[in-house]
């Protein structure tokens, strides 16, 4: 069993893993910043080392800094939490070969799913729908054509080692193709130091569905349910819920059976997600994210497990906790993410609480939020017998938040909320665009 961990991250996601190491008796030593000299993980972790200056490429994602620091501070173990280095297999491979225990998947695995094309080639390999699209990275406007006309418009252009929207650029007709793939080539080579891009057909919008999965190294493989995360803006995730208000009982079987039987044939460790596009009933395999994500709570809440004790059992050569047949999916829960929209120092912090509720956040008054790094401070999750009553709870507990001396995005949730469409459950991908054309933001 893994005793000591160093955790190469920040923020909340620091915050959630050392509580649960805390319960698990595992020493935590947290890899911080000069801009975090005062965060909330330097004050709860067993020990803490500073790895670099505020920013993030001098410190969180300073590969040789983070795994110097796990090996002088004694650790066995190195997290990575989430972004930064948590998909990257170069990382994960310094740390093996430092003699620490990487808490993901092997470098060999996220290596294969970094790469979309790759990934998407296993998945329809094994069986699983995938969204139509080229058969492999297009590398010049003739190819792009080609393969557009066979596809059909509208068509996505895609970074192959992409996420976070980047990279990805939506065309209605061939006219726009050659310039269109230039620019998301070069977007992708400047985000991701990788201009390979594919066409996949444009699903107008969709849903937005990911089943999560735990696994560990004695072939278990269990999946918890779905989580919808339909409401997002630039691609950027806003607010997740379980179950989704489209997927059926039958659908979320199939889409829990490809997830599984795909990270199975992969030989996946740990904590991950696969991603799907919902449409008419049908589900398309879009990617796998190889690391915990940040809505993780939502399928906490609902099942009642602790992935990231699982992630660690799995880590430490350990079985899983449970099995398929023991996963039970509770009502329903939500959970919205709460952006900084300005740096600053928090004047008045004050968390919600209640039945049904939970915040993970790094927050506290007097601390002052950095620049440096992503706006995401805090995540706000609540529960509920059914959607109605957990929509109800989450803007009870929005109307407790309080944090003052920073801007944040709690007062455009509260609108998300209290839209006709996001109460009918009826919506796609393209919500929020619609809403802000309306003015309702």
């Amino acid at each position: 069993m893994i005793q000591s961990l160093l955790i190469a991250n920040r923020g909340e996601i620091a915050v959630r893993i050392i509580r649960t190491c805390r319960e698990m008796g595992i020493r935590t030593v947290v890899a911080y910043s000069q801009a975090d000299a005062d965060s909330l993980p330097v004050r709860l972790a067993d020990e803490h080392v500073c790895v670099g200056p505020a920013p993030a490429r001098e410190s969180y994602l300073n590969i040789r800094n983070l795994v110097t620091a796990g090996v002088l501070s004694g650790c066995d173990a190195l997290h990575p939490g989430v972004g930064f280095l948590a998909e990257n297999a170069g990382f994960a491979r310094d740390v093996k070969d430092a003699g620490l225990v990487f808490v993901g998947p092997d470098p060999e695995v996220i290596d294969l799913l970094g790469d979309k094309i790759r990934a998407k080639h296993s998945a329809k390999d094994l069986g699983i729908p995938v969204i139509p699209g080229s058969s492999g990275s297009v590398n010049n406007a003739e190819e792009a054509l080609h393969a557009a006309d066979g596809i059909g418009y509208p068509v996505i252009v895609k970074a192959a080692a992409g996420g976070g929207g980047k990279g990805m650029r939506i065309v209605h007709g061939g006219s726009q193709l050659a310039d269109v793939l230039a620019i998301a080539s070069q977007e992708a080579e400047k985000a991701f130091s990788d201009g390979t891009v594919y066409l996949e057909k444009y699903l107008e919008n969709p849903r937005h569905v990911e089943i999560q999965i735990v696994a560990d190294r004695k072939g278990n493989v269990v999946h918890l349910g779905e989580r919808d995360c339909t409401v997002q803006q630039n691609h950027q995730k806003l607010i997740e819920e379980s179950p989704s208000p489209v997927v059926t009982p039958a659908l979320r079987a199939r889409m829990g059976e490809d997830a599984v039987r795909l990270l199975r044939g992969l030989g996946y460790t740990g904590a991950g997600t696969v991603e799907f596009l919902v449409k008419e009933g049908k589900h398309y395999f879009m990617e796998v994210n190889a690391r915990v994500q940040v809505e993780h709570p939502v399928s906490e809440m609902v099942t009642g497990i602790d992935i990231i004790r699982q992630q660690l059992l799995a880590a430490s050569d350990e079985s899983l906790e449970i099995t398929q047949d023991q996963v039970r999916l509770g009502a329903y829960a939500l959970e919205c993410r709460i952006n900084a929209r300005s740096a600053g120092r928090v004047t008045q912090f004050m968390s919600p609480g209640g039945f049904g509720v939970r915040m993970d956040t790094f927050l506290y008054a007097g601390y002052h939020v950095p620049p440096w790094y992503d706006h995401l401070v805090a995540k706000l999750i609540v529960t509920g017998q059914n959607r109605a009553e957990g929509v109800r709870r989450m803007e009870r507990a929005l109307s407790e938040l309080v944090i003052e001396g920073i801007a944040t995005n709690i007062e455009s949730q509260k609108k998300i909320l209290a839209h006709p469409r996001f109460r009918s459950g009826d919506y796609g991908t393209g919500f929020l665009g619609e809403i802000l054309k309306e003015g309702a933001l």
